[in-house]
């Protein structure tokens, strides 16, 4: 689906129609209000899942207080025989594993900008030109304490009708996570002139650094080995 689509986005994009392709909502929305403060600790692991994990890992690579952004799976291993499976429960999710330092960045305001840069949290099972439940607009909480953060966020944007639709954003406790392959990994960075990387994936950095100033980094923050 990513290929048939990726034709036209780079049509619409020859025009100056990038938006209507590009993924992310990009739009300022509210700080949530329950959130764990800032503080000196171990570092913490969010997973989440919000369309294809090239764009998503791109993004949290740019942000200050993160120290590991990976790409890959969450979710039980696909069995053969087993792949159109419907149900967004049993497919994994192309998704990041990000492990942030709690003293320069909250949970909370790691899922600020999933919200308003990384994905578009009113797609279901899809994300802009990715079409299937293993796009799907999931988080995966480690704890009861980032479990309570994600709900809690969720009801309040839909509250302020921050989208001109509902939220459709899961909230699973954490299943597992399988790491891609190393070709994948950094995939923006490798990769900037793609069509795709420059239709999907740029204007979400674009943003990220318009939206977020003070949690902008310019410095990519790379997987190690890849």
């Amino acid at each position: 689906m990513r290929s048939k689509i990726l034709g036209v986005c780079v049509l619409l994009a020859a025009f100056g129609a990038i938006p209507a392709c590009a993924e992310g909502a990009a739009k300022v929305i509210p700080a949530p209000t329950i959130d764990n403060p800032r503080a000196p600790g171990d570092p913490q692991t969010a997973v989440l899942a919000g369309g294809c994990y090239w764009g998503m890992q791109a993004v949290f690579e740019h942000v200050k207080g993160i120290q590991k952004v990976i790409a890959g799976f969450a979710g039980p291993r696909l069995i053969p025989g087993q792949a159109d499976r419907i149900s967004s429960g049993f497919v994994p999710a192309e998704a990041v594993e990000i492990t942030f330092d709690p003293n320069q960045i909250s949970y909370g305001q790691i899922l600020q900008i999933y919200f308003s840069v990384a994905h578009d949290p009113t797609e279901l099972d899809m994300q802009g030109p990715d079409h299937g439940v293993r796009y799907r607009s999931n988080i995966f909480f480690q704890d009861d304490s980032q479990e309570k953060i994600a709900n809690a966020y969720i009801a309040q944007l839909d509250a302020a009708a921050v989208y001109g639709a509902p939220i459709v954003t899961r909230v699973d406790r954490y299943p597992g996570f399988q790491r891609t392959t190393v070709p994948q990994q950094d995939f923006v960075l490798k990769n900037p002139t793609m069509p795709y990387v420059v239709v999907i994936d740029m204007p979400k950095l674009a943003s990220l650094k318009a939206l977020f100033p003070g949690l902008y980094s310019d410095q990519w923050l790379t997987v190690s080995g890849s």
